[in-house]
């Protein structure tokens, strides 16, 4: 399998990567944010809201860029996670996922995790592709339902990174990726904590993972 640094520069993903359009305000947002996650700059400081910047234009910028991320993560493994390898969508013996969408899969579904999270990812496009829940130019104005349906699409994600990280972390290993993945994790893992974006619950799958990568910021708590 081609290294896993490669595969981020030629934008092997599991869906195709969002963008965002030049000139636009979350353009900006996006480079200011990805400036400051490469400078090396502490991270607890580059999720912080940036002085006069509105918090739902953060968020958004921030939920495309997870959006991206996990998919570039979750596409690396794809050729380990099969029906016949991950029958169930879960992070451990004590944690299984359900799909339910309101339209095919109106009721708690289990399912294999390869199509749980192909369905969550067409999900988490199509609530990112909908310029009524993701305005593009500033003259229309964020819905009321806005953060909840961020908290909804970041819960989702997070699931990603459970499953990833319980059944395939060998395979992260195997394509030097284990310090990368660790990286975009403590990211997405201070920004929820700093906006309180997903619930103490639905992290409790890692805790134990999260205590020793994450020890420096949960010592400032």
């Amino acid at each position: 399998m081609a290294n896993f640094v490669d595969m981020f520069h030629k934008g092997k993903t599991f869906r195709p990567r969002k963008k965002f359009e030049p000139g636009t305000l979350k353009f900006s947002l996006h480079k200011r944010a990805q400036a400051s996650l490469n400078s090396g700059i502490d991270l607890k400081h580059v999720v912080r809201l940036p002085p006069r910047e509105h918090l739902n234009d953060w968020v958004a910028v921030h939920v495309v860029d997870f959006f991206n991320r996990i998919n570039l993560i979750y596409g690396s493994v794809t050729d380990f996670c099969r029906e016949d390898t991950c029958p169930t969508m879960s992070g451990g013996p004590k944690f299984e996922y359900l799909w339910a969408d309101r339209s095919k899969y109106k009721k708690p579904t289990p399912l294999p995790a390869p199509q749980y999270i192909a369905l969550l990812m067409d999900w988490v496009e199509e609530q990112i592709n909908n310029e009524e829940i993701f305005p593009v130019t500033f003259d229309v104005p964020f819905p009321k339902n806005f953060i909840p349906t961020c908290k909804k699409i970041l819960t989702r994600l997070f699931r990603v990174f459970v499953h990833i990280y319980i059944h395939h972390f060998e395979s992260l290993v195997a394509i030097g990726a284990e310090a990368h993945v660790n990286t975009c994790y403590k990211h997405f893992y201070y920004f929820i904590r700093e906006f309180g974006l997903v619930s103490q619950r639905e992290l409790e799958p890692l805790a134990e993972m999260t205590r020793r990568i994450c020890k420096d910021y949960l010592q400032n708590r």
